[in-house]
């Protein structure tokens, strides 16, 4: 796929087409999870305090308020096997961390969702700066995430590539940015950067990479130093995302860092997958406009006050997150993030939302790491 690098909006009918299906979708996503013989025990037990059968009145998505807000204090601890549908019985289970780096971690069961979520946004990836059988690396967060093995699934995916991976604990470098350890974080960063330019440098032929923004601009600026970059090196396209991706860092990668390898922003975690970003440049004012992968996730941007309002296109509010696969089901998350709400753009005929950054409550006690 190539992407059009300018933004055109999405026709009546192609939104009227996609809320169609999702409202479909819904249903069906709806009888699965609240069906005695196919739920999970979490959601079968929410059903029976509820009153009423979800799956003879939800009929479309704007039905799902009904069940009210998903409580994120819900994802910790355990036992995990609440959340396995009993139609899904018996199939391998991953477990995957998702969002925090404090306390118990909050956690999502997994089976094939986090291939499937990969599957997709490859489709938005362009062949010709993401060659199909290329090797990945991965620069950014290992141990109990889906991201390791994420995008070593999207290499496979994409004409049998491999994934070269690093080591990096997120959880040991907000401990040392607490403790004002500066001198161990720089220390920290640099082993990271030490491993991945070691493996840039092993001959692997390496084209595309995931990593963070912050972790880019490391790469790059170790790079330069080393009298090279990273087009130079042989990356000809990079997927990055991360709390630090704003329009300014957006262009200041595009002019001083990139030396004209591609790169395309995401926004993502473990509940929602992935959402591919509308085309962004000097037309635009660099400004990143993300989609999720709807209809197996929803992104909506709601008023502060009121999260089953949306606010208007151009407006500020609060992202809220649907997620609506066989394996996992959340309706009504308020992410720790708000930005701003978006027009359909063609490829994606839904709701976006842009300039997404900490929930202003939250982030005066929001330590950022390597995101």
């Amino acid at each position: 796929m190539t992407k059009t690098q300018e933004f055109v909006a999405a026709s009546a009918n192609k939104v009227a087409a996609a809320r169609a299906a999702l409202d479909a979708h819904v249903r069906e996503i709806v009888a699965w999870h609240f069906d005695s013989a196919t739920g999970s025990p979490f959601w079968l037990d929410y059903a029976s305090r509820l009153g009423w059968d979800p799956r003879a009145e939800i009929r479309g998505f704007d039905d799902l308020k009904r069940l009210g807000e998903f409580q994120d204090e819900w994802l910790r601890g355990g036992p995990v096997q609440r959340w396995i549908p009993k139609g899904l019985a018996g199939q391998p289970v991953y477990v995957f961390e998702t969002g925090g780096t404090t306390g118990t971690p909050k956690t999502r069961v997994a089976m094939n969702d986090f291939r499937t979520d990969y599957e997709y946004f490859s489709e938005t990836l362009p062949d010709e700066h993401f060659p199909r059988g290329a090797n990945w690396l991965m620069l950014g967060p290992s141990g109990p995430r889906r991201l390791r093995l994420s995008v070593e699934h999207l290499a496979q995916h994409r004409g049998g590539g491999i994934c070269f991976c690093v080591d990096l604990d997120p959880r040991w470098v907000i401990k040392l940015i607490k403790k004002g350890w500066m001198d161990h974080l720089q220390a920290y960063k640099d082993h990271v950067i030490d491993q991945a330019v070691t493996i840039l440098q092993a001959g692997h032929d390496i084209k595309c990479m995931f990593t963070t923004p912050k972790l880019l601009e490391s790469l790059a600026l170790r790079l330069e130093e080393m009298g090279t970059s990273i087009r130079k090196m042989g990356i000809t396209g990079i997927f990055s995302g991360g709390t630090e991706f704003t329009p300014q860092w957006n262009r200041f990668a595009h002019e001083e860092l990139l030396d004209g390898a591609y790169m395309t922003p995401t926004y993502g975690n473990t509940l929602m997958g992935l959402a591919a970003s509308a085309p962004s440049g000097p037309f635009n004012g660099y400004k990143i406009a993300y989609y999720a992968p709807q209809p197996r996730a929803v992104t909506e941007v709601v008023a502060f006050d009121d999260p089953n309002k949306v606010v208007e296109y151009g407006q500020t509010g609060r992202v809220k997150l649907t997620t609506l696969t066989r394996e996992f089901f959340v309706p009504g998350f308020l992410e720790r993030d708000e930005g701003e709400r978006e027009p359909p753009y063609d490829a994606f005929p839904w709701d976006g939302v842009s300039g997404v950054r900490p929930f202003h409550e939250f982030a005066a006690t929001t330590t950022v790491g390597v995101y």
